[in-house]
């Protein structure tokens, strides 16, 4: 048993190190676009808005990847079980932080928030207007991946019955083709009537529609490593030739972000940022790439910490100003930017302690009872 834990921790190296360096990438962006900030924060971080897509990659792989596994083997696709473990993952932390967000006066960083009833739909993205509801607003990405895997195990089982390999293709390419030309449509008619950076976040960045590239690369990922064998050991073969080629996409999207709310911008980005990162994640998993031989206990506690402090860290910056203000330090100082941070960790470490394990290992505990004393999944328990 030691030594297959080993295995399974020496296995997700390289995916601690894609969510360790994607959760700080993010806090970081939002520190510099949000907050009073040391001049070189803004200087390393304007990219740091795509730490979401990889994220969307990440999650894509691992979450599409648990359902292909079941369709690998010949099994059916357990909805129920899907979204128990997706509940119990995703719904205590966000509840708990959504509360301290309404009950707690002075807890958000922004003064204006989007209605609670749109929170608990997962529909706070659509029609998110920045320059009018703020607090909470990076909740956004959790409801697109909310909806997206509202959708993903069922659309997996329709496209499993029969002869599916060009149904599965068709999909995909309408998917991430259609996402460009929308965002391409919806652009020209932002363009005209409105014009500002609100509306183009509001338009193109927020919504789900416009933001499926990252979670269908993800997904795809996981695809052909589990049905496209050969494709999958020549790519883990050429894993240097995976990593120059991401950062050579993530490169030419970096360029493009230039004039981020440009039409080049808006139709290109997001699949090249997507792609990019997909590269890095195969290379990643790869036995003889160095982030999967390579263990940093730093950032395998991060990647456990991370979507605690995505949740937490807007607020418990925001509250670590103010007292380090009110203390004599600047705003703007290297020593509040340092000390912010670390308060964020120890939120992020706290809600994960008290929230996120005790429901992890209760959801432990429902599947077990689900699939039987056996280990074997109990399909009348489950309904």
């Amino acid at each position: 048993m030691q030594k297959r834990r080993g295995e399974e921790a020496q296995r997700l190296n390289g995916l601690d190190h894609l969510r360790a360096f994607a959760v700080t990438y993010v806090v970081v962006y939002h520190y510099g676009a949000l907050f009073p900030h040391p001049a070189w924060v803004e200087r390393v971080s304007d990219f740091g808005w795509t730490g979401v897509d990889l994220f969307f990659v990440l999650s894509g792989y691992l979450l599409g990847g648990q359902l292909l596994r079941s369709l690998a083997r010949g099994e059916r696709i357990s909805v129920g079980e899907f979204y128990l473990k997706r509940s119990l993952r995703i719904l205590p932390a966000f509840l708990c932080v959504l509360a301290l967000y309404f009950a707690v006066p002075g807890f958000s960083e922004q003064p204006t928030i989007a209605p609670l009833w749109k929170f608990l739909s997962f529909t706070q993205n659509l029609g998110l207007n920045p320059a009018v509801a703020r607090g909470f607003s990076h909740a956004w990405s959790l409801c697109v991946e909310e909806q997206f895997y509202g959708v993903l195990p069922l659309l997996l089982i329709a496209l499993s019955t029969g002869s599916s390999n060009q149904r599965t293709r068709w999909v995909i390419g309408a998917v991430l083709i259609g996402g460009m030309l929308l965002r391409g449509a919806v652009w020209e008619i932002w363009h005209v009537s409105h014009g500002s950076y609100a509306a183009w976040m509001e338009w193109i960045y927020y919504p789900t529609y416009a933001r499926l590239d990252g979670l269908l690369v993800g997904v795809c990922i996981a695809g052909v490593q589990q049905f496209k064998s050969a494709w999958w050991e020549r790519a883990s073969r050429h894993w240097w030739g995976l990593f120059a080629l991401g950062l050579a996409l993530l490169g030419v999207a970096a360029v493009l972000c230039i004039d981020r709310n440009s039409l080049s911008s808006s139709v290109f980005a997001f699949p090249l940022v997507a792609g990019g990162y997909g590269c890095l994640l195969v290379a990643a998993v790869t036995p003889a790439c160095f982030l999967h031989r390579i263990r940093f206990a730093a950032n395998s506690v991060l990647a456990a910490w991370s979507y605690s402090l995505y949740l937490i860290h807007k607020a418990v910056i925001h509250l670590s100003q103010e007292v380090l203000f009110q203390a004599g330090l600047a705003r703007d100082g290297n020593a509040t930017f340092l000390l912010a941070l670390s308060a964020a960790l120890g939120a992020a470490w706290a809600l994960y302690a008290a929230v996120e394990q005790p429901f992890l290992r209760l959801r432990a505990r429902l599947l077990q009872r689900m699939r039987g004393p056996s280990g074997f999944y109990d399909r009348d328990l489950a309904r």
